[in-house]
C-alpha cells in the first residue's frame, strides 16, 4: 500500500487532468447559458461536475482510451490486468465496459485531484501561522498568534491525513475495479480460447508431420547404414549405392523439415520473391509456398512429408537390404521403375504448373502407395492388402500416415518379418500391423504412438497398439464415412 501510495496517486491526479477539458467546457456553456462571463479558474462546482459525467461516458464508448487506461492501471495502479488480444472491430460489451471506468477514473481522480489542490497548500498555510508572530485573516476568519494558530495548524495537518487516507483508497478501489472493468470480457475470452486451441492443434499437426516425414526417413538411413555396414568387406559396390541413398534420404528430410519450418514463418510476405537455386535452376522454396497456399486441414499439407518415402527409390538401397532379404530385391526393381516414372511425372507436372503460374504440390502419399512405401523401407514385410479403391482420399491419407509409423516402429524396435493387413471390411478400413518385437513392455508408445491416436480420433475411429506374446501389433478402425 505504502509503496504504491505515490504511483496511484499519480493516476488519480491523471484522471483529474482528463477530466478538466470537461469541467472547463461545462463552465463556459453555463457562463454562457446563465449570460456571465466564464471563469475558468473557478472552484470546482458540483453541479457542472454532475452534469459533464454522462458526458465522460458517452465519449468512453466511442474514444480509443482502453489502451491508456491499461496501461494507467498496471503502471500506476499496479492492478494485475489482462491484456485483452487484439481484435478487428470493438463490441458493445467492451465498451460499455471501458466506458464505466473512464467515467469512474476521471470522477473519482477529479475528486482527489481537486482536494489535493486545496488541502496541500491550505496546510503549508496553516503550518505556518505558529510562526508568522501575527494576526492572519483565512477563510473569513483572523487568526491570533499563539495557541489558536497551533490549532490551525493541527486541523491542517488532520486534513492532510484525511486526504492521504482518502487518496490511498480511492487507489485501492481503482486497483481492485481494473481487472474487472479493463481485463477481457467473456467474448475476448472465448476468442481467446479458441485462438489458443487453433495453435495448439497446428502445433500438434506440426509435429506430427516432423515425427512421421523426418522420423521415418532417419529410420530407414539407420536400416541402410546397419545393412551397409554388415557388406563393407564383400561389396564396395552396394555400400557406394547405400551410401547415396542415404544422401538423399537425408536431403529429402532436410527438405520435410524446412517445408514444416516454412509454415512457421508467419510473417513472411506472401508476395516475395522466393530465392532460386543456383545449382539446378529450380525453387527450393516450392513446397513450403505451394503449402502456404493451401491451408485447407483436408490437405493436411503432406506435399513435402509424403516424399519422405518415395525418395528413397534408388535401386541400391533395395540392393543392400537384398544381402538380408532377398525377398525384396525383386520386389525393389519394381517398385524402383513406378516410383521413378511418379517422379518423372510429378515432375513435369510441376514445371507445367509452373508455366501457368499456379503454386506447385508434391503428390500425396495414399495406401496405394504401401508398395513403394515397404519396398523403400527396406523391412522384410508380409503384404495382405485388398482391393482399397473405395477408400476415400483423406483417410487413405491418413491411413498411410499410420502405416508408416507402425512401419518405422517395427524397423527401430522390431526383429524378423513384419505382418501388414489391409481391407476394407463393411463401412470400415481395417488395418492390421504386426512384428516380433522384444517383448512384453519392451515399448511404452511414445509420440509416434500419440500421433497414430490423433489421426485416428479426427476420424472417429478405433487404434489399438500394444504388446503381443510374440512382439507387438497395431490393429486400426477407420470409418469410410464421417458419422452423422
Amino acid at each position: 500500500m505504502r509503496k504504491n501510495l505515490p504511483r496511484r496517486w499519480a493516476c488519480l491526479v491523471l484522471g483529474g487532468a482528463l477530466l478538466m477539458p470537461y469541467m472547463m467546457t461545462g463552465v463556459v456553456v453555463t457562463a454562457q447559458w446563465q449570460g456571465q462571463q466564464a471563469n475558468l479558474l473557478l472552484p470546482v462546482q458540483l453541479g457542472v461536475f454532475v452534469a459533464v459525467l454522462p458526458v465522460v461516458a458517452v465519449t468512453g464508448l466511442f474514444l480509443p482510451v482502453r489502451a491508456l487506461e491499461v496501461n494507467a492501471a498496471q503502471g500506476l495502479l499496479g492492478a494485475h490486468v489482462e491484456t485483452p488480444p487484439r481484435q478487428a472491430g470493438r463490441s458493445w460489451q467492451e465498451r460499455r465496459r471501458t466506458a464505466a471506468w473512464f467515467t469512474l477514473h476521471l470522477a473519482v481522480g477529479g475528486v482527489v485531484s481537486g482536494c489535493t489542490l486545496a488541502i496541500v497548500p491550505f496546510t503549508a498555510v496553516t503550518l505556518a501561522l505558529p510562526f508568522i508572530g501575527r494576526a492572519t485573516p483565512i477563510l473569513g476568519t483572523t487568526v491570533e498568534p499563539g495557541w489558536p494558530a497551533v490549532g490551525w495548524a493541527a486541523g491542517g495537518l488532520a486534513l492532510l491525513a484525511a486526504l492521504v487516507a482518502m487518496a490511498a483508497g480511492a487507489g485501492e478501489l481503482l486497483a481492485r475495479l481494473a481487472p474487472v472493468l479493463l481485463g477481457p470480457t467473456p467474448a475476448e475470452h472465448l476468442a481467446a480460447a479458441e485462438q489458443h486451441a487453433r495453435t495448439l492443434a497446428e502445433r500438434n499437426r506440426l509435429a506430427r508431420e516432423l515425427h512421421d516425414s523426418v522420423g521415418h526417413a532417419l529410420s530407414v538411413v539407420t536400416l541402410q547404414a546397419a545393412a551397409a555396414g554388415r557388406v563393407l568387406d564383400r561389396d564396395p559396390e552396394t555400400v557406394r549405392g547405400a551410401l547415396s541413398a542415404i544422401e538423399q534420404s537425408a536431403r529429402t528430410a532436410l527438405e520435410d523439415l524446412d517445408h514444416v519450418l516454412g509454415l512457421l514463418r508467419d510473417d513472411a510476405p506472401a508476395d516475395a520473391a522466393p530465392p532460386r537455386s543456383e545449382g539446378d535452376g529450380r525453387d527450393p522454396a516450392r513446397a513450403q509456398e505451394a503449402t502456404a497456399a493451401h491451408h485447407d486441414p483436408a490437405v493436411r499439407r503432406d506435399a513435402a512429408v509424403r516424399d519422405g518415402v518415395t525418395a528413397h527409390h534408388d535401386p541400391v538401397v533395395r540392393e543392400g537390404v537384398a544381402a538380408r532379404h532377398d525377398a525384396t530385391g525383386q520386389q525393389g526393381e519394381a517398385g524402383r521403375q513406378g516410383a521413378t516414372g511418379r517422379q518423372g511425372e510429378a515432375e513435369r507436372q510441376g514445371e507445367a504448373a509452373e508455366g501457368r503460374g499456379r503454386p506447385v504440390r508434391a503428390p500425396v502419399a495414399t495406401l496405394a502407395d504401401l508398395g513403394e512405401l515397404v519396398t523403400a523401407s527396406g523391412a522384410q514385410v508380409r503384404q495382405e492388402v485388398g482391393d482399397l479403391s473405395a477408400v476415400p482420399a483423406v483417410v487413405s491419407r491418413e491411413a498411410y500416415r499410420i502405416v508408416q509409423e507402425a512401419l518405422t516402429n517395427a524397423i527401430k524396435h522390431g526383429h524378423g518379418p513384419v505382418r501388414l493387413r489391409a481391407a476394407v471390411q463393411g463401412d470400415d478400413l481395417r488395418l492390421e500391423i504386426t512384428n516380433p518385437g522384444a517383448g512384453k513392455g519392451s515399448r511404452s508408445g511414445g509420440r509416434g504412438v500419440t500421433g497414430m491416436r490423433e489421426r485416428v480420433r479426427l476420424l472417429r475411429g478405433e487404434l489399438e497398439a500394444g504388446p503381443t506374446e510374440t512382439g507387438w501389433k497395431v490393429t486400426v478402425r477407420l470409418p469410410l464415412r464421417s458419422s452423422p
